[in-house]
Protein backbone atom coordinates (compact mmCIF):
# COMPACT_ATOMS: atom_id res chain seq x y z
CA UNK A 1 0.00 0.00 0.00
CA UNK A 2 2.90 2.76 1.25
CA UNK A 3 5.70 2.61 -1.05
CA UNK A 4 9.36 2.91 1.04
CA UNK A 5 10.96 6.29 0.52
CA UNK A 6 14.82 7.26 0.94
CA UNK A 7 15.39 10.37 2.55
CA UNK A 8 19.55 10.96 1.61
CA UNK A 9 21.00 14.54 2.58
CA UNK A 10 23.68 15.38 5.09
CA UNK A 11 23.79 14.42 8.39
CA UNK A 12 21.12 11.72 7.71
CA UNK A 13 20.99 8.04 7.14
CA UNK A 14 19.48 6.61 4.49
CA UNK A 15 16.54 5.00 6.26
CA UNK A 16 13.19 3.51 4.61
CA UNK A 17 9.77 4.79 5.84
CA UNK A 18 6.97 1.81 5.54
CA UNK A 19 3.35 1.85 6.92
CA UNK A 20 1.83 -0.90 7.87
CA UNK A 21 -1.63 -1.22 7.28
CA UNK A 22 -1.93 -2.45 10.99
CA UNK A 23 -0.87 0.87 12.41
CA UNK A 24 -3.07 2.28 9.60
CA UNK A 25 -6.25 0.79 11.29
CA UNK A 26 -4.87 1.50 14.53
CA UNK A 27 -4.66 5.29 14.02
CA UNK A 28 -7.73 5.52 11.93
CA UNK A 29 -9.58 3.93 15.38
CA UNK A 30 -7.73 6.00 17.67
CA UNK A 31 -9.37 8.84 15.88
CA UNK A 32 -12.74 8.11 15.32
CA UNK A 33 -12.69 6.67 19.24
CA UNK A 34 -11.73 10.30 20.16
CA UNK A 35 -14.63 11.79 17.52
CA UNK A 36 -17.45 9.51 18.80
CA UNK A 37 -16.62 10.38 22.44
CA UNK A 38 -16.91 14.16 21.96
CA UNK A 39 -20.12 13.87 19.97
CA UNK A 40 -21.65 12.51 23.07
CA UNK A 41 -21.07 15.05 25.49
CA UNK A 42 -22.70 17.88 26.03
CA UNK A 43 -21.95 20.76 23.75
CA UNK A 44 -20.76 23.73 25.08
CA UNK A 45 -21.68 26.31 22.45
CA UNK A 46 -23.74 29.52 23.58
CA UNK A 47 -26.31 30.73 21.36
CA UNK A 48 -25.04 34.65 20.88
CA UNK A 49 -26.39 36.96 20.98
CA UNK A 50 -29.51 35.59 22.26
CA UNK A 51 -27.56 33.52 25.32
CA UNK A 52 -24.48 36.86 26.70
CA UNK A 53 -22.00 34.72 28.75
CA UNK A 54 -21.24 36.13 32.04
CA UNK A 55 -17.82 37.81 32.34
CA UNK A 56 -15.23 37.27 35.31
CA UNK A 57 -15.47 40.84 37.67
CA UNK A 58 -11.84 41.49 36.55
CA UNK A 59 -12.90 41.25 32.81
CA UNK A 60 -11.64 45.25 31.17
CA UNK A 61 -13.96 46.19 28.64
CA UNK A 62 -15.37 49.29 27.21
CA UNK A 63 -14.36 53.12 28.68
CA UNK A 64 -16.59 54.85 30.83
CA UNK A 65 -15.39 58.43 32.30
CA UNK A 66 -17.45 58.96 35.83
CA UNK A 67 -19.35 61.56 37.68
CA UNK A 68 -19.84 62.64 41.42
CA UNK A 69 -23.74 62.03 42.62
CA UNK A 70 -23.51 66.43 42.52
CA UNK A 71 -23.21 65.75 38.43
CA UNK A 72 -19.73 66.97 38.30
CA UNK A 73 -16.98 65.12 36.37
CA UNK A 74 -14.33 62.92 38.26
CA UNK A 75 -11.98 63.64 35.67
CA UNK A 76 -9.49 66.76 36.23
CA UNK A 77 -7.90 66.79 33.20
CA UNK A 78 -4.21 65.79 34.61
CA UNK A 79 -3.23 63.06 31.71
CA UNK A 80 -1.73 60.93 34.05
CA UNK A 81 -3.95 57.83 32.42
CA UNK A 82 -2.53 59.16 28.86
CA UNK A 83 1.05 58.88 30.75
CA UNK A 84 0.16 55.57 31.76
CA UNK A 85 -1.10 53.94 28.20
CA UNK A 86 1.23 51.83 26.46
CA UNK A 87 -0.38 52.15 23.41
CA UNK A 88 -0.57 55.60 23.25
CA UNK A 89 -4.30 55.59 22.62
CA UNK A 90 -6.01 58.45 25.10
CA UNK A 91 -5.59 62.41 24.22
CA UNK A 92 -6.59 64.56 27.29
CA UNK A 93 -6.31 68.18 26.42
CA UNK A 94 -7.00 70.13 29.54
CA UNK A 95 -8.79 73.61 30.42
CA UNK A 96 -9.28 75.83 33.71
CA UNK A 97 -12.33 75.42 35.28
CA UNK A 98 -14.22 78.76 36.94
CA UNK A 99 -16.86 79.38 39.30
CA UNK A 100 -19.41 80.61 36.73
CA UNK A 101 -18.44 77.14 34.36
CA UNK A 102 -17.49 74.33 36.92
CA UNK A 103 -17.26 71.41 35.09
CA UNK A 104 -15.56 69.13 37.70
CA UNK A 105 -14.33 69.75 41.81
CA UNK A 106 -10.41 70.78 40.67
CA UNK A 107 -8.63 73.75 39.19
CA UNK A 108 -8.96 72.15 35.92
CA UNK A 109 -11.40 69.84 33.84
CA UNK A 110 -10.70 67.73 30.98
CA UNK A 111 -11.89 69.96 27.69
CA UNK A 112 -10.92 67.19 24.96
CA UNK A 113 -10.92 63.22 26.24
CA UNK A 114 -10.53 60.82 23.23
CA UNK A 115 -9.55 57.10 23.49
CA UNK A 116 -8.40 55.68 20.18
CA UNK A 117 -9.92 51.98 20.34
CA UNK A 118 -7.76 50.50 17.74
CA UNK A 119 -5.16 51.01 19.29
CA UNK A 120 -5.99 50.44 22.95
CA UNK A 121 -5.14 47.28 24.34
CA UNK A 122 -7.63 47.07 27.22
CA UNK A 123 -4.58 46.99 29.83
CA UNK A 124 -6.39 49.26 32.37
CA UNK A 125 -3.07 50.91 33.20
CA UNK A 126 -5.19 54.38 32.65
CA UNK A 127 -7.57 52.83 35.00
CA UNK A 128 -4.40 52.77 38.10
CA UNK A 129 -3.29 55.71 36.93
CA UNK A 130 -6.22 57.84 37.62
CA UNK A 131 -6.13 59.80 40.92
CA UNK A 132 -9.57 60.48 40.77
CA UNK A 133 -10.64 57.25 39.85
CA UNK A 134 -12.99 58.76 37.00
CA UNK A 135 -11.46 56.36 34.06
CA UNK A 136 -13.15 53.30 34.44
CA UNK A 137 -13.45 49.85 31.88
CA UNK A 138 -16.57 48.65 32.02
CA UNK A 139 -18.39 44.79 30.90
CA UNK A 140 -19.37 45.89 27.51
CA UNK A 141 -17.47 44.32 24.59
CA UNK A 142 -19.11 44.31 21.67
CA UNK A 143 -17.28 46.96 20.16
CA UNK A 144 -16.95 46.88 16.17
CA UNK A 145 -16.59 50.02 13.66
CA UNK A 146 -17.35 50.18 9.98
CA UNK A 147 -14.83 53.57 9.93
CA UNK A 148 -11.81 54.28 11.56
CA UNK A 149 -13.03 57.53 12.58
CA UNK A 150 -15.97 55.43 14.15
CA UNK A 151 -12.84 54.13 16.41
CA UNK A 152 -12.09 57.38 18.35
CA UNK A 153 -15.07 57.55 21.36
CA UNK A 154 -14.75 61.37 22.07
CA UNK A 155 -15.59 62.66 25.76
CA UNK A 156 -19.45 62.74 25.41
CA UNK A 157 -19.54 58.91 23.87
CA UNK A 158 -17.48 58.01 27.08
CA UNK A 159 -19.02 60.02 29.99
CA UNK A 160 -21.77 58.47 31.98
CA UNK A 161 -25.34 60.45 32.28
CA UNK A 162 -25.89 62.86 34.98
CA UNK A 163 -26.84 61.43 38.33
CA UNK A 164 -31.08 61.56 39.41
CA UNK A 165 -29.96 64.06 42.12
CA UNK A 166 -27.01 65.85 40.07
CA UNK A 167 -27.20 69.11 37.91
CA UNK A 168 -25.38 69.06 34.41
CA UNK A 169 -22.39 70.71 33.42
CA UNK A 170 -21.28 73.00 33.45
CA UNK A 171 -22.75 74.46 36.98
CA UNK A 172 -22.38 77.79 38.47
CA UNK A 173 -20.78 77.35 42.11
CA UNK A 174 -20.48 79.76 44.52
CA UNK A 175 -16.29 81.22 45.03
CA UNK A 176 -14.20 79.14 47.38
CA UNK A 177 -16.69 76.38 47.20
CA UNK A 178 -14.40 74.06 45.24
CA UNK A 179 -10.59 73.85 46.45
CA UNK A 180 -9.94 70.48 46.14
CA UNK A 181 -9.26 68.27 43.18
CA UNK A 182 -10.93 65.81 44.95
CA UNK A 183 -13.88 66.69 47.77
CA UNK A 184 -13.63 65.71 51.22
CA UNK A 185 -15.95 62.50 50.88
CA UNK A 186 -17.42 60.16 53.97
CA UNK A 187 -15.66 57.26 54.93
CA UNK A 188 -17.40 54.18 53.74
CA UNK A 189 -16.30 51.72 56.28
Amino acid sequence: MWEAVEYQGEGLRNQNCKASEGDVSVNVIRGFSTTFKHVLEEPITIQYPEEVKVFQERYKGRHHLRRYENGLEKCIGCSLCAAACPADAIWVEAAENTDEARYSPGERYAKTYEINMIRCIFCGYCEDACPTQAIELGHEHELSFTDRRDSIFVKDMLIDPVPERGKPTPQKTEPGVFTRSIPDQENPL
